[in-house]
């Protein structure tokens, strides 16, 4: 008897289908899940996958990949995307943000949205935010992501119009390590209408993302 309850109505109801959580569910576990939802859906997101995993999983589930640097896993083909702009921009303190950058673009990815990512564009530096901003203000939606302090999403709160989601990372040392700081310095955020999401969480933010892109579709 499964020990799983997929929610296969999901993506009728909501939108957006049930995504598997990967770091905690050992690959015997993995695999009778993926196969449950391959059986009514196309496609499966695995997030937070752990590599030596994916090593196990690969040979099951040929028609997939997998980006490392996240552990994201994406099983299933596609859907194209054929715009010349992207919904979604996703900018990043530093490299470091790399993982839950990464995290965010595929999940848009397999809910067919198009993303661009802007790395290293942090407030160390702040006239390589302010050199992008013609490319960032064609996106509809911003992600922004950034560690230690977490002042990024504060100063893009203050130059560009869009709906923005805040992801605290937990890249940092002493005070900063954790995300803890990035977060309550987002949530105390003095740039009006910032949305912010739980440390690391570049899936929910996505998700948010596209849940706001839905409801522009209806207009």
């Amino acid at each position: 008897m499964n020990n799983f309850n997929i929610d296969h109505n999901r993506k009728n109801r909501i939108g957006f289908p049930e995504v598997v959580f990967g770091a905690s569910k050992n690959v015997d576990t993995l695999k009778k899940i993926i196969n449950h939802i391959l059986e009514k859906h196309s496609k499966v997101l695995i997030t937070k996958l752990q590599e030596e995993k994916y090593h196990l999983l690969k040979n099951d589930f040929k028609d997939s990949v997998f980006d490392a640097v996240s552990g994201a896993m994406i099983i299933g083909k596609l859907p194209a995307v054929r715009k010349k702009n992207a919904d979604v921009a996703i900018l990043s303190g530093g490299t470091s943000d790399e993982f839950i950058v990464n995290e965010a673009y595929y999940t848009l990815k397999f809910l067919g949205i198009k993303a661009e990512n802007y790395m290293d564009i942090g407030v160390a530096g702040v006239h390589r935010l302010t050199e992008r901003s013609e490319d960032i203000n064609k996106a509809k939606v911003l992600i922004v992501c950034a560690g230690f302090e977490g002042a990024l999403p504060t100063v893009v709160g203050g130059i560009f119009p869009q709906p923005i989601i805040a992801v605290p990372v937990s890249v940092g040392y002493g005070v900063a390590e954790g995300g803890t700081v990035a977060l309550n310095s987002m949530l105390s955020s003095c740039a009006n209408g910032l949305t912010v999401t739980n440390i690391d969480n570049g899936y929910g933010a996505a998700i948010a993302a596209f849940r706001i892109l839905n409801i522009l579709k209806r207009k």
